[in-house]
């Protein structure tokens, strides 16, 4: 009886130990993923990124980011891209262990974008978009290499410090609320203008066996900002001016549905309202 007692004491204190471990684990898993966020973000963007605080809790199945800043390419004035003000994230706790992480939710709340260039040109969205781009072209590399087999894969490619594969990720529904667009139109307006655009809402991101990977999603999510910023600009511009032409609407009717669109002509058509 006395070896037992002794026991459950032993099982008891070490179950308690267990729990602090947790709990400290816990208390400063935000600053682990706060300091992966600013590792990995450049490396997908390949522009800055910093984060003020991040908050996990891994009972809840819950985390949130608060101040999240992107940077803007080399060769942009502003110092920044986009500006999350708070976010927050449902996910399954247990799926953090394995290859694919499911995310319930996501909401993003108070996004201020910066748009800097030629909405029908270059601009630093689409440089981003680029930059994002090459890293997932890259890994496709990667993974396509890799699969050809040790016997056609050249020593140095095999070699034991080879990295892991990415983890997959599954977001069933993402939600972008209260955007707005602070755009500095290069050669289109002369003067800078602030505009909202519409909730984002994008649903079954990666659901399946395959997944998304994080590079996949951020240019998806990218891809519908830069979107919409484009259409709310060219919607902007063709409200400009009474006198502006039925060619000049027309030509921005045509930038907002995708095509192409002739920025001489545009700039006849609204006259001093555009940069010369």
């Amino acid at each position: 009886m006395k070896k037992i007692k002794i026991i459950l004491g032993i099982l008891v204190v070490l179950f308690v130990l267990a729990v602090i471990a947790v709990l400290m684990v816990g208390a400063h898993l935000g600053d682990i993923v706060k300091a992966g966020l600013e590792v990995a973000g450049p490396k997908i963007t390949q522009t800055t990124l910093t984060v003020d605080s991040v908050n996990v809790s891994l009972l809840a199945g819950s985390a949130g980011v608060k101040n999240l800043v992107l940077g803007n390419p080399d060769g942009y004035r502003e110092p920044q891209s986009l500006i999350l003000s708070n976010a927050s994230i449902s996910l399954v706790p247990g799926s953090v262990l394995s290859d694919k992480i499911v995310i319930h939710s996501v909401e993003v709340r108070g996004l201020e974008v910066t748009f800097e260039g030629n909405p029908l040109g270059a601009n630093n969205l689409n440089k981003i978009m680029a930059n994002v781009d090459s890293l997932s072209g890259s890994a496709k590399a990667d993974a396509n290499a890799s699969a050809t087999g040790p016997a056609t894969a050249p020593a140095s490619q095999t070699q034991p410090g080879a990295t892991k594969p990415a983890k997959k990720l599954e977001v069933d529904d993402l939600v972008i609320s209260g955007v707005k667009v602070h755009a500095s139109l290069t050669g289109i307006l002369t003067q800078d203008v602030t505009l909202p655009i519409p909730d984002i809402h994008m649903t079954a991101l990666g659901q399946g066996t395959d997944g998304i990977t994080a590079s996949d999603l951020t240019k998806k999510v990218l891809g519908e900002i830069s979107a919409d910023t484009i259409k709310a600009l060219a919607s902007y511009a063709s409200d400009l001016g009474r006198g502006a032409t039925d060619a000049a609407k027309n030509a921005l009717r045509d930038a907002a549905n995708g095509n192409g669109v002739n920025v001489d002509k545009l700039k006849q058509g609204l006259g001093g309202l555009l940069g010369k």
